[in-house]
């Protein structure tokens, strides 16, 4: 270590950080006017058994005519991030009258920031402290001052105290700082008796000061006043809220060479310090979760005191230069590193200890050639574990093998239904593979190296019997269907998402009750599935101008359809014949499938067929009775990238001497890709503002010519492409819908 050089020690993630103050080397004759403040990150490397260099920082300052020293430093929370950093608070002395500070934040790129300055004309010496912010505390001429990120002014707290034992966070009330000051005596007899009594002997008394809310702190929740002559320094283990109730416990050292344990303000253990002139405590939580209290001496010395059924002294050190508490060796728990002080070696870190006074026992200049056999050993057990794991690995593999063989069977069931189901709806005999037909393909996957073993698939009729007979069953069904059942059958790209549309006659659609659309690519796909996910609206155009959801998403058909927005049989009954009529009155009657868009994409080219799930219903003697689900051939449509990127499909919302000229296609495909809200605006105070003249003025919205209640955003921006609705219901009252992606 060069002459002149300062040298502080800090902890952090498992990191010694090493601060050191030095003048740079300069060329002679050069003037020396900075100074650099470095900073080396050490971790410990379990393989060498020694601390290594794994990156370094330098904060240079300007020191002409300047003495400059390191006060102090520690791990605060960073107010405006709320991550922990090291903070380092500097001194910069030119004369006695004039004294500057200056507090540094050190990132985790060893980029220094200075977080604040202050000046004072006197120097700081008493009770200095880092706290949350960061911030600065400290003791002179008996009152308490303290500065922080936030403020950048020195305030002072209104307390008088002869000393501050303790500063930290407090659960409810923030920083708190915990000191000791001259007792001061009520003038009524109204607080407990014992806490007077007690104070007005010792002639002095705890108290806790909340540095955010300027709130004083009972004394007596943390320690008896009756100990406040002897305390020197405190450590909170623990503090919280109960039945609100502040619960504390802590630690304490005394003049008298003791470590008192405190719970909820009473003594519960003692024990004899084996050094004079404890100055600090500390604790660490070592790998079998207990609880040690580190304390250091003025002499350089170092005890650890461990609390079981008492507190004991369990070990000791002479001669240390530091003592930190981290993870040093990464096993998830707490050691201590003692750092000795040996004046023969230039490397700070070359004598040292890191032990948690039990399995871990690092310390430097140690052969650890005796660890081989051990190690030898650990390898052999690892060899058998990795054996053991690679059987129950295999295990797993032919699970898994066994499994795909059975996914790879249902999938090739469903799509052996998909064609089935696509013959029927098109009135065609489907045939199943022939014998012939399932060898050449389970020798087609062999030569491929398939694992996965081809299997026939049976018919679940009886063919053999009456084939047409069957047939003309299921044919009968389709049979029934009006010739003319379909409007139109049209599809928009908005997005990513494709829209197919149906629009039913209104003489099919009042005798439905269940109604959805299957999207089927009609290409022989072996590898995916031709069913395409989509989901299903119900879309009727009328003065509410409202879109009801059938179901949110599934892959269709499936099993069990969900009703349009019904919850029991009763309700289906009480408003199926309602939405009827209401649909009678809005006119246009249309069933929408959304779906997205990508997937289809990369095909180039695909042909989908558009299905048709319906339940016909029927009203005998003023009662509804349901007939069998049936399935209708729609149409197909067709997709390609090129009419895509030429906007064949897309839609178009064109203002023309103030309307929108949307179609009714390019209306519907808006609300099917669209979410509804609604919002009830009440006045019971006064009129409405007309909120029509808004949306067509500053929201630039214009009606559709189709229907002028319902608007259309053009304002460019995240609004763009909704459609207002505003209903008046009185001068009072109204409902605003919209529907917006």
């Amino acid at each position: 270590m060069l002459l002149g050089e300062q040298e502080q020690f800090l902890s952090y993630n498992g990191e010694v950080l090493i601060f050191q103050l030095s003048k740079p080397k300069h060329m002679e004759g050069a003037a020396d006017k900075t100074m650099n403040l470095c900073v080396r990150r050490m971790a410990f490397n379990r393989d060498t058994k020694l601390f290594v260099q794994k990156s370094s920082g330098v904060f240079s300052m300007h020191a002409s005519h300047l003495k400059i020293e390191i006060i102090c430093c520690g791990c605060t929370t960073d107010s405006r991030t709320g991550i922990i950093l090291p903070c380092i608070l500097m001194k910069k002395k030119k004369n006695p009258n004039v004294v500057k500070y200056l507090l540094l934040l050190l990132h985790n790129s060893n980029q220094f920031e200075q977080s604040f300055h202050f000046k004072l004309d006197y120097e700081l010496k008493e009770d200095i402290r880092l706290a949350t912010g960061p911030s600065v505390l400290w003791r002179h001429a008996n009152k308490l001052f303290y500065i922080s990120s936030n403020t950048c002014t020195v305030l002072s707290a209104p307390v008088q105290l002869s000393s501050v034992v303790w500063t930290g966070e407090i659960e409810d009330e923030g920083t708190v700082v915990l000191g000791i000051r001259t007792a001061c005596l009520p003038e009524n007899e109204d607080e407990d008796e014992f806490s007077t009594s007690d104070r007005a002997i010792w002639g002095s008394e705890f108290f806790g000061y909340a540095i955010e809310t300027q709130k004083m702190l009972t004394g007596t929740c943390f320690m008896p006043h009756a100990y406040s002559r002897v305390v020197s320094s405190v450590c909170i283990c623990k503090n919280e809220i109960l039945k609100k109730q502040l619960q504390i416990s802590l630690v304490a050292i005394t003049h008298k060479n003791q470590l008192i344990w405190f719970q909820d303000g009473l003594p519960k253990g003692v024990c004899e310090l084996p050094y004079e002139k404890p100055c600090s405590v500390k604790t660490a939580v070592i790998s079998s979760n207990d609880l040690l209290f580190v304390v250091s001496f003025a002499s350089g010395n170092v005890c650890v005191v461990q609390r079981r059924d008492s507190l004991q002294v369990a070990s000791k050190w002479q001669k240390v230069k530091s003592v930190l508490v981290d993870d040093f060796i990464g096993s998830g728990s707490e050691q201590l590193l003692l750092l000795f002080k040996d004046d023969s070696n230039i490397d700070v870190l070359s004598t040292f200890e890191i032990t948690d006074l039990g399995e871990v026992n690092y310390a430097s200049g140690i052969n650890y050639k005796h660890d081989v056999s051990a190690a030898e050993e650990l390898q052999e057990n690892g060899l058998l574990t990795v054996q053991a794991l690679e059987a129950r690995l295999q295990a797993g593999r032919t699970s898994v093998r066994e499994l795909q063989q059975h996914l790879g069977l249902k999938k090739r069931v469903i799509l052996e239904s998909c064609r089935a189901l696509i013959d029927l709806v098109e009135e065609r005999t489907h045939i199943l593979p022939t014998a012939k037909e399932v060898k050449c393909r389970r020798e087609y996957r062999s030569l491929l190296n398939s694992a996965e073993p081809f299997e026939g698939l049976v018919s679940l009729w009886d063919d053999v019997e009456n084939p047409p007979h069957s047939l003309s069953k299921e044919t009968s069904l389709t049979s029934k269907v009006p010739e003319h059942f379909k409007e139109k059958l049209w599809q928009r790209v908005v997005g990513d998402s494709l829209v197919v549309g149906v629009k039913l006659t209104e003489s099919f659609y009042l005798s439905l009750h269940d109604v959805s659309l299957s999207l089927v690519m009609d290409q022989d796909f072996s590898s995916i599935s031709p069913i395409i996910e989509c989901r299903n609206k119900i879309i009727k155009l009328n003065k509410a101008f409202s879109a009801l959801a059938v179901s949110s998403c599934h892959i269709e058909p499936p099993p069990k359809k969900m009703k349009l927005d019904l919850h029991s049989e009763k309700d289906l009954k009480e408003e199926c014949p309602k939405r009827c009529s209401r649909v009678q009155l809005g006119g246009a009657k249309t069933v929408v499938a959304v779906t997205s868009l990508s997937p289809l994409l990369a095909f180039h080219r695909v042909c989908c067929i558009v299905l048709l799930h319906v339940k016909k219903q029927k009203h005998r003697n003023d009662s509804l009775q349901e007939s069998k689900k049936i399935t209708v051939l729609c149409g197909k449509i067709l997709l390609s990238l090129e009419d895509i990127s030429n906007g064949k499909y897309s839609v178009k919302m064109l203002r023309d001497n103030s309307y929108c000229t949307g179609s009714m296609e390019d209306i519907l495909a808006v609300l099917a890709v669209s979410v509804r809200f609604s919002f009830q605006i009440v006045s019971s105070d006064c009129t409405l503002t007309p909120v029509n003249s808004w949306l067509l003025g500053e929201m630039e919205c214009t009606p559709f010519k189709e229907c002028h209640d319902n608007i259309f955003c053009h304002k460019a921006g995240n609004v763009y492409g909704t459609v207002f609705n505003w209903t008046l219901k009185n001068p009072f009252e109204g409902v605003l819908t919209l529907f917006c992606r």
